[in-house]
């Protein structure tokens, strides 16, 4: 196990095949018993020679018992964690803006291809819904779900709302939005709704709009990707699979397994459902409140220095979550979240 590890670990700095003299500084055996033991090691499926002559590298099988049973990550020192703090701006109050912050610093920092996956809020039912005129012609709709997620939009409107505009339409969301599973919210559904407004269709459609608009975005499951642009600097791995992955994103939620809690290490020969070869994914779940709000995480070579992104990884998760529970994240995320339309 100990000369295992050693080799993971050299090969990882070196990317070249190792031999039993570089091991020979990690344990303390001959160089003759280090190459018997890496003999077997080779013969249990752990680790493989390129060449007749060259030294050994690990095995997808390697990897696995590495990451599982042979790892011992470093605990962030108290001036990483500051830096890392720092990468994530403290006037971003938004939840998009929050974890958008920490997938680009923590591609930045593991010269990897972060993503981040949301969470589906299914059960999550509508919890308020309020116009607030903010200027001429121009209001602003804000929606609050049972998951805490709040969404706001700024609307133009072809005539200024009078104040019974207003009442009737409070009094409208009210009685057919509130207390209504996001999940069905359908065009159909919006189409009956905007018939019920009866002499106030032409005047109120266009807020209604923006309500199931913003339905959308709470429930859309869209895979955001950074730093793709690493993956295309690394020899091993094949550009044109890293295109591919581009337009097939979505598929890392089926790799995403949210049994598992804390990280979660995957390799390219665990699941066809990988597009990109000889690579690895490391993810960890956030939550809101005690509830999974999503998974962060990276893609990188196989030959990736575990001990060092785990803890990234780990870090920016366990912040994200933090940030996303705060009381007041609600009322700032009121104030950055609009949209224009």
């Amino acid at each position: 196990m100990r000369i295992l590890a050693a080799v993971v670990d050299e090969y990882i700095v070196t990317g070249e095949p190792v031999g039993s003299k570089a091991i020979m500084k990690y344990v303390g055996a001959s160089s003759a018993t280090i190459r018997n033991e890496m003999a077997e090691l080779e013969k249990q499926g752990y680790l493989e020679q390129p060449h007749t002559s060259a030294g050994r590298i690990p095995t997808y099988n390697g990897y696995r018992l590495y990451v599982d049973r042979l790892i011992k990550t470093d605990p962030l020192s108290s001036e990483e964690k500051i830096l890392l703090d720092s990468m994530i701006p403290k006037d971003e109050f938004s939840e998009e803006g929050i974890v958008k912050s920490a997938t680009n610093a923590l591609a930045e920092l593991t010269k990897s291809a972060t993503f981040v996956s949301s969470e589906s809020p299914t059960f999550s039912v509508i919890s308020k819904v309020e116009v607030i005129p903010t200027g001429k012609r121009m209001y602003v709709l804000l929606l609050i779900a049972s998951n805490g997620r709040i969404k706001n939009r700024t609307c133009r409107l072809e005539i200024d709302l009078t104040q019974e505009h207003l009442d009737y339409f409070s009094n409208f969301l009210k009685e057919n939005l509130e207390g209504v599973p996001l999940n069905l919210l359908s065009e159909e559904m919006l189409s009956k709704l905007e018939t019920a407004l009866g002499t106030y269709l032409l005047t109120l459609s266009p807020l209604v709009q923006s309500v199931f608009d913003m339905t959308r975005e709470i429930t859309k499951h869209e895979v955001d990707v950074a730093g793709v642009g690493n993956l295309l600097l690394r020899s091993e791995i094949d550009k044109n699979e890293v295109i591919s992955f581009l337009d097939h994103r979505e598929d890392i939620r089926s790799l995403i397994d949210s049994s598992f809690s804390g990280i979660h290490v995957m390799f390219s020969d665990e699941d066809d459902g990988f597009v990109i070869g000889n690579s690895s994914i490391i993810s960890s779940e956030f939550s809101k409140n005690g509830i999974v709000a999503g998974h962060l995480g990276l893609i990188g070579p196989m030959r990736i220095d575990y001990k060092k992104v785990i803890p990234y990884v780990e870090y920016f998760a366990e912040k994200i979550s933090e940030l996303l529970s705060e009381d007041d994240a609600p009322a700032l995320d009121n104030k950055n979240d609009g949209s224009e339309e």
